[in-house]
């Protein structure tokens, strides 16, 4: 019976998948490295988008190197900055010159950040924006034509549980995520007269570089490291996209009552974060 369910949620899968274009930014490493995995195991054209072009030719190689029983094309490697808002309708077209159309386009990048609002220089702030706010929205807003146009399309924002809730020493992080799930839920209702799905993913702590490459901070935090496996959190995303969810959180029990307990019993959470920021002052 176990094998016969995995059967049909492959065939599902493929159905569903086989032959669409997916573009994913921050496809370099961690969820967006394992997203990049996911979809082409099950028959996507991929665009793999970052900064570090080294790295991305490093997953098309393992991705090449897989042994797929479907037929698949050759993933496609662009150098993207998304804190460079004047490259986004450049980079568009070239994925148009590339591929015809976006299917998929799965907002992945960004970069953390931990520090205390007191400490934190206002260019900070700005970085973190328009990494993770404005470099979405702007790629967004440049793909969306098309979409419109074909009347056909999902966006998805790889949000956080920050985007939901906003824990000490997270500030310029949490109003970036808070950000993008207005815009999120702000788009969806306006795109579906259009066809064009959008979701919002808030995952909790998964086991990533997101520490180590925050803008400070060099070493993973003991959160990060007991986290979920990327390729845990690019499985429950790609059922997401088939099954066409608007929203999904996939986080640990403690994240996920500070969420209840915010929209149920604001002023628990708030002594709660009281607390939290005066024992790591």
């Amino acid at each position: 019976m176990y094998r016969l369910c995995g059967r049909l949620r492959d065939t599902k899968r493929r159905n569903a998948l086989q032959g669409k274009v997916v573009v994913i930014t921050g496809a370099s490493s961690g969820i967006g490295e394992a997203l990049a995995h996911v979809f082409y195991e099950y028959g996507c054209k991929v665009v793999l988008a970052a900064r570090r072009k080294t790295e991305l030719e490093r997953v098309k190689n393992d991705l090449l190197s897989k042994k797929i029983s479907l037929p698949t094309e050759e993933p496609i490697v662009l150098e993207l900055d998304l804190s460079d808002l004047e490259q986004l309708e450049t980079f568009v077209t070239k994925v148009h010159e590339v591929c015809s159309e976006i299917d998929i386009l799965i907002n992945n990048g960004g970069v953390s950040h931990r520090g205390s609002i007191l400490y934190t220089n206002l260019e900070v702030d700005k970085k973190i924006m328009f990494t993770n706010y404005f470099g979405s929205v702007g790629l967004t807003k440049a793909a969306l034509p098309k979409m419109v146009e074909r009347k056909s399309g999902h966006i998805i924002f790889i949000s956080s549980v920050q985007g939901l809730i906003a824990i000490p020493d997270r500030s310029a992080y949490a109003a970036s995520k808070h950000a993008m799930q207005a815009f999120g839920d702000s788009l969806r209702a306006e795109m579906h007269q259009h066809n064009i799905k959008v979701s919002v993913v808030s995952p909790g702590y998964v086991k990533t570089a997101v520490s180590i490459n925050a803008l400070t901070g060099s070493v993973m935090d003991k959160s990060t490291a007991s986290g979920f496996e990327a390729e845990y959190v690019a499985e429950k995303v790609l059922d997401m996209v088939i099954n066409e969810d608007k929203d999904l959180i996939i986080s640990q029990f403690v994240p996920n009552l500070a969420i209840f307990l915010r929209r149920f019993a604001p002023s628990v959470y708030h002594w709660a974060m009281t607390k939290r920021a005066v024992k790591t002052a």
